[in-house]
């Protein structure tokens, strides 16, 4: 494998890193009965996907990362938090 295609895909594999450490702090702030309409849930979400929407566009303007792939790590993101927002709801739902 090339340096280059070595380089992007250390590059790719970090983002998806990034991206998964984001999924896991919107987990734990879930499972520590922080509702995710609360302020502070949401500006932390906010914040957290401001700054790796940031560390991708810096990464596709290097020509690391494809633009696409770039927004699917976005994109997965976006599924799996809703994915455990909609876990959420239906858990507190169902504990009424």
């Amino acid at each position: 494998m090339s340096a280059e295609k070595q380089l992007s895909k250390t590059a790719y594999d970090q983002l998806d890193k990034d991206a998964d450490r984001i999924l896991q702090l919107i987990e734990v702030q879930m499972e520590n009965l922080t509702m995710p309409q609360c302020p502070v849930f949401e500006e932390v979400l906010d914040t957290q996907m401001f700054g790796l929407s940031k560390e991708i566009n810096f990464a596709v303007r290097l020509g690391l990362v494809d633009a696409q792939d770039g927004r699917d790590i976005l994109d997965h993101l976006e599924v799996e938090v809703s994915k455990v927002h909609e876990a959420y709801m239906e858990k507190e739902k169902n504990q009424v």
